[in-house]
């Protein structure tokens, strides 16, 4: 694994862990329509990784939620696991499996023209529109290491 945060984490039954090194200690937020009707809200998670252990697949099950990506959730107890990126065999961990990731950074939420009246949060970060994802993070350019929503 990568230099970084060394992190552990499970689902709420504990039937599926994952050990991973966080590149950096920043949580995402992403307001797509998507990832709120996935979780009720934005989807905060890790950076992109290709190279965790997981324990547990067997019940892990993945939704196909477009021709690029899934979406992973604990059989067992619903735990919202991660966003896998095919093009990359990445994933975005649901912060929330870790306990050591309390003290990340809340640094970028992304597809803020999405994002309900309903929820803000606070701080400075960066803010980009759907438009502007796609055109930073668009799958030909060079060094992307976060995930396309789909």
């Amino acid at each position: 694994m990568a230099e970084g945060t060394k992190l552990e984490g499970q689902c709420l039954c504990g039937g599926v862990r994952v050990l991973m090194t966080a590149p950096d200690r920043h949580v995402e937020a992403c307001h797509c329509s998507m990832c709120r009707r996935w979780g009720g809200g934005a989807f905060l998670s890790l950076k992109l990784v290709t190279d965790p252990a997981i324990e547990g697949e067997e019940h892990i099950v993945r939704y196909p939620s477009s021709a690029w990506a899934e979406r992973a959730f604990c059989a067992r107890c619903g735990t919202h696991l991660f966003y896998f990126y095919k093009p990359k065999a990445g994933y975005s961990f649901a912060a929330g499996l870790f306990d050591g990731a309390e003290g990340f950074e809340l640094a970028e939420e992304i597809f803020i023209d999405e994002k309900p009246g309903y929820y803000d949060f606070a701080g400075e970060r960066e803010r980009l529109t759907a438009a502007e994802v796609r055109a930073k993070y668009s799958p030909g350019r060079r060094g992307i290491t976060r995930t396309l929503p789909s």
